[in-house]
């Protein structure tokens, strides 16, 4: 049985503040310039939130590679953010699209950096049951996902991100593009096979065992884009968050949202919101 990945000691934590009353998290936007609607929603939900704090929980964008990145869509992404983040503290961890933002961006943006994983403490957020939710993107935990996780284990590596950031802009591009497009090849091969029964999802026994070792209730993550809460058993559970498709049919634009006055069917105090109602 493959083990799951060795966390760091200790695994980086937030503490959230006593007036955050809601906090929301989002992930797997894609952020893209060819899709438009996409972005159209994230920038009015970014405007008008009534949260106190938001944590981007990987994948904002498509494609991320690197920081020298000033096209004018991702200008336009860099001042929204930027906004955002003078009005409430904006949390980023990277995902498997954009696992190269890098100082310079959360710099220039005002975000704060998340490691993977990271524990957002609650406290006594009810008065009596401390709530501690493990933040990932999920990636890493999804075990039987083999040549991605070689892949992944490559690029995460420093040597290998100074190398390929050398390289022209124009270059990287094309790389990403190339690996975008073999992605898609391999998705599209899968979903021709009548045998196939679903992609990677995160391995249970390796959540629970990242939930024990951190003393956390709840592992909250997304890249899997499969929407769900799943009772772990003895108290904990694993909440994925939604991915994010303006043009799809339905839309799937939804923000999961903690909030400190729990609605009667939260889950440790996080609801799912379509951006219609929220």
């Amino acid at each position: 049985m493959s083990m799951p990945p060795l966390l760091p000691q200790p695994v980086p934590s937030v503490q959230a503040q006593p007036h955050w009353q809601r906090v929301d998290f989002i992930s797997d936007l894609h952020l893209d310039a060819s899709e438009p609607a996409t972005f159209d929603a994230w920038a009015q939900h970014m405007a008008h939130t009534p949260a106190d704090a938001l944590f981007i929980l990987g994948d904002l964008f498509e494609v991320w590679v690197g920081d020298d990145t000033q096209d004018s869509f991702a200008l336009q992404c860099i001042a929204l953010l930027k906004a955002t983040a003078q009005r409430m503290p904006v949390y980023f961890m990277c995902g498997n699209r954009d696992f190269l933002v890098g100082p310079e961006l959360l710099n220039s943006t005002g975000m704060r950096g998340l490691s993977d994983p990271t524990v957002l403490d609650f406290g006594s957020a009810d008065g009596a049951t401390p709530t501690r939710i493990l933040l990932s993107h999920g990636d890493a935990l999804c075990l039987d996902d083999h040549d991605y996780l070689a892949f992944r284990a490559q690029v995460r590596q420093p040597d290998w991100q100074a190398t390929f950031l050398s390289k022209p802009l124009a270059e990287r591009q094309a790389y990403a593009r190339s690996v975008r497009n073999t992605s898609e090849a391999r998705k599209q091969s899968h979903t021709d096979n009548p045998d196939f029964a679903g992609y990677a999802d995160v391995d249970t026994p390796a959540a629970i065992a990242w939930l024990n070792a951190t003393k956390a209730q709840v592992l909250l993550h997304g890249h899997t884009h499969k929407p769900a809460v799943h009772n772990l058993g003895e108290g904990l559970s694993r909440c994925v968050l939604s991915d994010w498709h303006a043009d799809a049919k339905p839309p799937r634009l939804e923000v999961l949202s903690w909030q400190r006055k729990q609605a009667a069917n939260a889950t440790h105090g996080l609801q799912r919101l379509p951006l219609s109602s929220n």
